[in-house]
Formats: C-alpha cells, structure tokens, sequence
C-alpha cells in the first residue's frame, strides 16, 4: 500500500510517499518540497493574497499528481500556522479543495505537537527518556516532552521564524535594537513553559524543522570533514553554536548566503532561528541539541498508518532501530535466512569471547544489524557486493542510529569479506580512532561467523567456544556435511587471530556427540 502526506506550512509546502508495511513501517519513495513562505504576507497583512493563493493551489495540484505517479492510493493533507491565522485562510483551504480534490484538514497547534512527536520518537532514539523536543516552523514553536511511550506534554507558541523575523527584524544584519527585542519576545514567551517543563526533568533535547536542521548542518561543516549525508540523530553542543551565531548575526544577507549548510531560502529567517535555540538552551538547561530529521509530513503518514489498523509502534525505545534495519533489508530483497543465521552465529560467538574484547551492549546490537545487512548489496550485484552494501547502508535512511553508528554499520558491509578495516574509505566515510577498533573486531566475527553458513544452508546449527591463553576453539555442531562452512570460516579467521592475538581452531564434535552448550540459539 502506497500513502501520501502533505504538510502545508509556514514555509515550505512538503509531500511525501511512502510504501507502507504490514508491521507499521514505511520506506519514502517520493520527497517533494516547495518553499512559498506563506508567513510572510500573513505576518504583514493578515491574509493570504490571490497570487500567493495561486502558487499555493498550483503546488498542491503538482504535488497531487506527483502522489498518484507514484502509485498513492491516499493522499493526507494538513495545514498549520500560517492557513489557519489567515483571515482568508478558509477561503484558500476550500479553494484547493474545489481546485485539486485534494481534502485539506486545518490542525491546531496541539495537533501538530502531537504528530511531529510521532514522527520524532519514530526516527530518534530516545534512551533514556523523557525527552525536550522543539518544531520550530515558520509560524509557531511546538515544544513537546514525552518518551518512547509517547506525548506527555505540550505547547504550542507563535514563536515560528517567519514571524519573529517579520515583526522585530528590521536591519540586516539585525541591530542591537533586533537582537534586544528578540531576545525579549523570547524570554517573555519561553521562560514560563521553561518552568513547566523542568518538572519533567528532560534527559535530552531533540529538534526538528528546516531551520533547526540547516544551523546543524552549518556546525557540522566547521567540524572539517565530510558532512553526513543525513543529518538525523547527529548532535551538536552549545558551545559549538555560539561562535557560529556570533557569525549569523554579525553577517549581511549576502554573506549568510554563502555560508555551508544554510539554504538559500533561510538566509534571512536564520538569525531568528540561532537567537532562539540559543536563548532556549539557556532558558531549559542544555548544552546538547540531536536532529530528527522527521517532522509533520512523517506524523502524518504515520497517523495514517494507524488508522488502517496495522501494528502499533513498538513502546521500546530501540525498536526504531531493528524496525529501520529490516525495512532496509526488505527493501533490498536480502536473504533473510541466511542473514539472520549469520548473526545468530556472530552473536554468540561476540558473547564466548566478551573477555577479550570488553565491547558493550550496544556494540553487540551493531554487530547483529550489521550481520542483517551485510550482504544487502547483492540487490545491486553479487560482484562488489561488499561496496554496494555499505553505499545502501549509507544512504538507507536509518533512523534511530546517529551518525558514527551508521558509519560503523557501513563498515561491517564493507570489510565484511576480506581486508583491514581502514580510517577513512570512500563508501563508509571518517572512522574515530576508538570506532575502528570496534569496527576491526565486529568484523573479525562477522567474518567467522559468515564462513560458517558458507553453503547458506544453515548447516551449523549451533557453536561451542572455548577461550584459553593462546587459542580460541570453535566446535560446530552440524545437521550435516559442514566441510564447505568449516573451510569458509578457516579462510576468514586470519582478521580475528590478529584482533585477539589467538589461533582460532575450527572443528566438529566426534560424530553421535553432541556439543555441552548451544550459544548460537539466541
């Protein structure tokens, strides 16, 4: 089943289609936005004039049209701030309606915090919880708090940029008189909810919305490097914001415009936008914002999805991960037996061998996502299938892993086959120091445990591991014949000799005896 939602902002008017699954996940398939800054004229005049009306029903028939080529059945059209201030806004909503078919349903801004929250617990990791969350559009700032079991609380303010720019911007760059009335119409608004909120006793504070994405796409460019190409779970700090909205505001317009990172289109709203995530991080108490790169069209969509009855959202936090990872592997038509029996066989081989590498918990989780997809990149081709995966798992869109983490999923798809993990590849991208010494060993057992279903016939049943000073000894317990999956494993040990300065010794028990544990049934 294929759906569409359209977010009618402030700023941008957005489309999305996705193919939606049966356990509640979806995969995009279409991505369309179109930047029409309603705020602007409603913030100056209070009303939508006949030709912005006019570009605003000619895109919502683009994007209608966009939908239905794209195999849509439905199409879920919201519209916030800007329509529903517009003293003419109803008379735009039923003009698109009668224009392009398309049902527009005005939302107020409780409905939208609790979509964008959707959205936001459904693409990052929020562990441990509860979490600050801000939307800031062009017309209003949503600020949310809740968890992976959902919206606790929230508000909604006319704090958008496109009206803090409209009504007390009015030099470029902003003068002291700007920045004071910025910052007042800021405390005033924010420091009540500030109060509030500190009830709850935030652990971590995400945002979304373009403005928010674009300053974390500017620090991101000064950290040198290559950017992600997502940006969604990447974290910035305070303390790298402030030099950067030192510069925003000191720069002309046509100096932001050349700034990395900032779209073309925000170069006049961004000023607002920086005041109030600083102002912010000093009103609530923290020196850390994480991008969700899901916002309101994602909310939609996935209020969509629930109202076709399938399965609900997981309320375990790091659900959003696994879901991610086989929605990417379904998409890539991967060999789920074979995969799923290889990182069987790595994780028990990671937990037999847990005191010599002293990896944590989460580094078990990459490996066994990292087994799932290792093999995805035969969806392109089976030579080179190493490069092509760790390219799929680059740009899958995985939510709920911040940046390093997909790098390190990259990694394993990578090196999954033969050769040292290195520093820096063109695929995965810059690893840490520390990250590729837990990418060398994931991969040293990813490797092993991917020889041993070398016929891709789940042979090896289960494994028996026996760590002593200067060997490490595997006993495959067998269905069958296992000589091709011992040889495989043999062929692909020389990695995680080096990484645990020990022989490994592959073999089967004597024929009639079984092995004394199964460690790979888990």
């Amino acid at each position: 089943m294929r759906l569409a939602a359209l977010d009618l902002g402030t700023n941008s008017f957005h489309l999305l289609v996705a193919e939606v699954h049966a356990d509640g996940g979806f995969a995009p398939l279409t991505r369309e936005k179109e930047m029409l800054r309603l705020g602007d004229v409603v913030s100056r005049t209070g009303h939508i004039p006949p030709p912005v009306a006019d570009q605003a029903v000619a895109t919502v028939r683009r994007f209608r049209l966009l939908a239905e080529a794209a195999g849509a059945t439905e199409l879920h059209a919201r519209a916030t701030s800007a329509i529903r201030q517009a003293a003419n806004g109803d008379e735009v909503v039923d003009r698109i309606e009668h224009e392009t078919g398309v049902r527009v349903e005005v939302i107020s801004g409780l409905q939208e915090a609790r979509l964008v929250f959707s959205a936001v617990r459904a693409s990052v990791l929020i562990h441990p919880g509860p979490a600050l969350c801000f939307d800031l559009g062009g017309g209003s700032l949503e600020v949310m708090v809740g968890d992976a079991r959902g919206l606790h609380w929230a508000t909604s303010l006319n704090l958008g940029v496109s009206r803090l720019t409209a009504e007390l911007v009015e030099s470029d760059p902003p003068s002291k008189r700007d920045r004071r009335r910025l910052r007042d119409r800021l405390e005033a608004a924010l420091g009540p909810v500030a109060e509030h909120v500190a009830r709850f006793g935030p652990t971590t504070t995400i945002g979304s919305s373009g403005t928010l994405e674009d300053l974390a796409h500017m620090v991101a460019a000064r950290r040198g490097g290559d950017v992600p190409r997502s940006l969604n779970q990447l974290t910035f700090t305070r303390e790298e914001l402030l030099p950067l909205h030192r510069e925003i505001m000191s720069s002309p317009a046509s100096e932001r415009r050349r700034m990395e990172g900032l779209e073309a289109r925000r170069v006049d709203l961004v000023p607002a936008g920086s005041t109030f995530l600083v102002t912010a991080m000093e009103l609530f108490g923290f020196d850390e914002l994480t991008v969700s790169e899901w916002a309101l069209r994602e909310g939609i969509l996935l209020d969509a999805i629930v109202h076709h009855d399938l399965a609900d959202w997981s309320e375990d936090p790091r659900a959003i991960r696994r879901a991610s990872v086989q929605n990417l592997a379904r998409r890539c038509r991967w060999a789920e037996e074979h995969s799923c029996h290889v990182a069987r066989l790595a994780l028990a081989l990671f937990d037999a061998t847990a005191t010599l590498h002293g990896l944590s918990p989460t580094d078990r989780e990459l490996l066994e996502y990292g087994a799932l997809l290792h093999d995805i990149g035969e969806h392109v081709a089976r030579d080179g299938h190493h490069r092509h995966a760790a390219y799929l798992v680059v740009h899958g869109d995985l939510r709920g892993f911040d940046p390093e983490e997909v790098r390190i999923l990259a990694a394993l798809a990578r090196w999954h086959r033969r050769g040292d993990p290195k520093p820096s590849d063109d695929l995965v991208g810059p690893l840490s120091p520390g990250a590729l010494e837990r990418v060398r060993t994931l991969t040293a057992l990813l490797r092993v445990a991917d020889g041993l279903d070398r016929g891709r016939s789940q042979v090896v049943r289960d494994i028996d591991v026996s760590v002593g000073p200067s060997l490490v000894l595997v006993r495959a317990s067998a269905a069958g014949d296992a000589e091709l999956e011992l040889w495989g494993a043999r062929r692909k040990r020389g990695l995680m000799e080096r990484v645990f300065d020990r022989e490994l010794e592959l073999t089967t028990p004597p024929a009639g005896r079984p092995i004394d544990r199964v460690s790979a049934a888990g």
